[in-house]
């Protein structure tokens, strides 16, 4: 039971240490990655807890500390910790995300364990190669989502107890290796603590497993129509507001692409801050969000050359940054920034930033 739930956590760790010891790395990286070995060492930190209380987790009785979380966010969270056995098996990673904001009440840390065992059972039930999706829909009144995997499938007689304590033991020998048997017992008692509910459902084996999640939907502004209601950006491209993403880190710079994608907006991404600014002179940004430990520019200089030039001056510039002291956030602010946050970003902050910024450009 203790492996199953230490090898989420442990796997970035593990490679975090490895490109630590292999690769030099320049101080924004070299913090970078120490940020994600607190996080994850912190992350574990927690479930040695509660695996040694583990029957009070399984029988609901653990607080959990509700407030306002984005699906989207607590995703991105899960898939940091999933990603390397993902990317070891060379799977294929598909996000299909809502437009509206998931948003629903409940307990961060709690949410990325639920999604963390549904990703990881399905990279490791998966053979090489696979398709794993990760799918968020939104209704009037729940948040769903779906981990859907074409990997060796369950069987039909298994499906009736897959959520049950130690369930594994009547499993096929694929699948009596650990993994499934504290995993989405803890996953059940989860999601219900919640408010929610879980399924599963396979074809059978071999055809592969889908793991649904609804949860109860948070909503934050009254349910009769706002002015602003359909805010961030209009359907066209034409119209919808655009968003420059600056980030030398592929991963994070995508994972927000497809956010800011999937609340409406017209998204390029630059790694180079030279190349950035170059994009921003053919196509002037109404948003520029960019991170300060840049290559060859940091980000505070990207930020002058960007107020320097007309075409540039006047969009909204965001600082999204590991670096996150005080004299950080004056030194962005001086540097031109209109906004500083810290990594990992707040989906929900950051979205209501880009809400303001289109209304402004209306």
């Amino acid at each position: 039971m203790l492996a199953h739930e230490l090898r989420n956590p442990l796997a970035p760790i593990s490679a975090a240490a490895d490109l630590m010891s292999l690769v030099p790395l320049d101080a924004a990286r070299l913090k970078q990655t120490s940020q994600v070995i607190s996080r994850q060492v912190r992350h574990m930190t927690s479930l040695v807890d509660d695996l040694l209380d583990v029957s009070r987790v399984t029988r609901g009785l653990v607080d959990i500390q509700r407030t306002t979380q984005d699906m989207q966010v607590v995703a991105a969270n899960a898939i940091e910790q999933v990603r390397p056995i993902v990317e070891a098996r060379g799977h294929r990673l598909v996000l299909d995300l809502s437009i509206a904001p998931p948003l629903v009440l409940g307990d961060q840390k709690r949410l990325v364990q639920i999604l963390g065992n549904l990703l990881n059972n399905a990279a490791k039930y998966t053979p090489d190669g696979g398709i794993i999706t990760l799918r968020t829909e939104v209704d009037a009144h729940t948040v769903t989502v779906r981990v859907q995997d074409n990997g060796i499938g369950i069987m039909p007689h298994v499906q009736q107890r897959v959520f049950d304590l130690f369930a594994q033991a009547e499993r096929t020998p694929d699948r009596s290796q650990g993994g499934l048997g504290l995993g989405l017992a803890l996953v059940k008692s989860l999601v219900e603590l919640h408010g929610g509910t879980v399924h599963c459902h396979s074809d059978g084996p071999g055809k592969g497993s889908c793991f649904t999640v609804t949860l109860p939907r948070l909503h934050l502004v009254p349910a009769a129509p706002q002015p602003d209601a359909t805010a961030p950006a209009p359907a066209s491209p034409h119209g919808a507001l655009q968003v420059l993403v600056v980030d030398d880190n592929a991963d994070a710079a995508n994972m927000l692409r497809l956010l800011l994608e999937a609340s409406g907006y017209v998204v390029r991404v630059e790694h180079h801050p030279r190349a950035a600014v170059e994009q921003a002179l053919r196509h002037p940004p109404d948003v520029a969000i960019v991170d300060i430990g840049l290559p060859d520019i940091d980000g505070n200089e990207l930020a002058r050359m960007l107020r320097a030039r007309a075409e540039t001056r006047g969009c909204m510039l965001v600082a999204l940054t590991g670096y996150g002291q005080e004299r950080d956030r004056q030194a962005a602010l001086e540097a031109g920034f209109d906004h500083h946050m810290v990594k990992p970003a707040n989906g929900e902050h950051l979205l209501d930033l880009l809400k303001q910024a289109a209304q402004a450009a209306r």
